[in-house]
């Protein structure tokens, strides 16, 4: 059974209450103040105090979880957004989502961790989710549970349910680094890809671009590539037309999606990020077809640039999804 990811903050699987199994019920955690508050964190963040004060420590960014320490997997989530997937030995889809999930979690350089849950050896879990088909991938930030999909989904998909998680983990003030035990924080070794800013500044794009793309076929999940792909996309776009033409022409003709794409870039190299975001998604519910895929595109672009846990991105995003679904 497939099901496309659902939006954050809804849960219809999950069992609350009188039926949940005791130990496990989730309604339990929910309200729970933020370990954070407390000191350093429960059982699974370890507490060594030797870690930077935004660091959280884990046995892994992806690690086994079972009945006895899923409390302390609850105790994490108040401090690093927990993704879980709920999955078995025999099953055939989870095979292939598992080294997806994995792949993506692992790019986000511990902003977010995967906790893997074997329903089969923890039946008092996949009862308390309420877990009809697997693998079933549910978010729990802050101790809430919030169910995201079901079934193999492409690694495009995954990534951005898995932005969401990430947008949504920042507004709720869950912030921390997840560090593997015996690990520490990466040091700021200077700005990444320094040739390419180096060939940008000297005004040569195209090099740039060529040193972005590079990059990302060794590390495809280079998410510092693919922010300055995006960028240099912008510079390039904008280096066509006058900012000041590109609004006259969007405003001349408003329905014009070419004379749209390009009033957005203007206005957000000028950093009118929320003006450049209403004007195409204001597009979207009358534009044809091909052209709310360019319009979906485009956004997307932008939000990479500004940043998936912006605000304004966040807004953005359920707009959009809102307008396409």
């Amino acid at each position: 059974m497939s099901q496309t990811p659902g939006p954050l903050g809804q849960d219809p699987h999950a069992q609350q209450g009188a039926d949940a199994p005791q130990g496990l019920d989730l309604s339990a955690v929910r309200g729970r103040s933020h370990p954070a508050a407390e000191g350093a964190g429960g059982a699974a963040a370890g507490g060594t105090g030797a870690l930077p004060p935004n660091a959280v420590e884990v046995p892994g960014l992806v690690f086994d979880v079972d009945e006895a320490q899923f409390e302390s997997l609850v105790q994490l989530s108040s401090q690093v957004p927990v993704v879980i997937d709920l999955w078995a030995e025999w099953c055939g889809p989870c095979k292939q989502l598992s080294p997806v999930l994995e792949r993506v979690i692992e790019s986000y350089g511990g902003r977010v961790v995967l906790a893997k849950i074997d329903v089969d050896a923890n039946p008092r879990i996949q009862q308390a989710f309420g877990v009809q088909s697997i693998p079933t991938v549910v978010a729990l930030l802050a101790g809430q549970p919030a169910p995201l999909f079901q079934g193999a989904q492409p690694e495009a998909q995954v990534r951005q349910v898995l932005d969401q998680v990430v947008a949504v983990a920042a507004q709720q003030g869950l912030d921390r680094i997840a560090v593997p035990a015996g690990g520490t924080p990466e040091e700021d070794a200077g700005p990444a890809h320094p040739e390419a800013l180096a060939a940008i500044e000297a005004g040569e794009l195209d090099r740039a671009e060529e040193l972005y793309r590079a990059a990302l076929a060794e590390a495809p999940a280079d998410e510092d590539a693919k922010l300055g792909l995006a960028r240099v996309a912008l510079l390039k776009r904008t280096a066509e037309t006058a900012p000041e033409d590109a609004l006259a022409a969007a405003e001349a003709d408003p329905k014009d999606v070419d004379a749209a794409l390009a009033a957005a870039d203007a206005e957000l190299a000028r950093g009118d990020a929320e003006a450049a975001f209403s004007r195409l998604l204001g597009l979207l519910p009358t534009a044809a077809p091909e052209e709310r895929e360019r319009l979906r595109l485009r956004l997307l672009d932008l939000f990479e640039i500004v940043g998936v846990a912006d605000a304004r991105v966040v807004k953005a995003r359920g707009r959009l999804m809102r307008a396409l679904f």
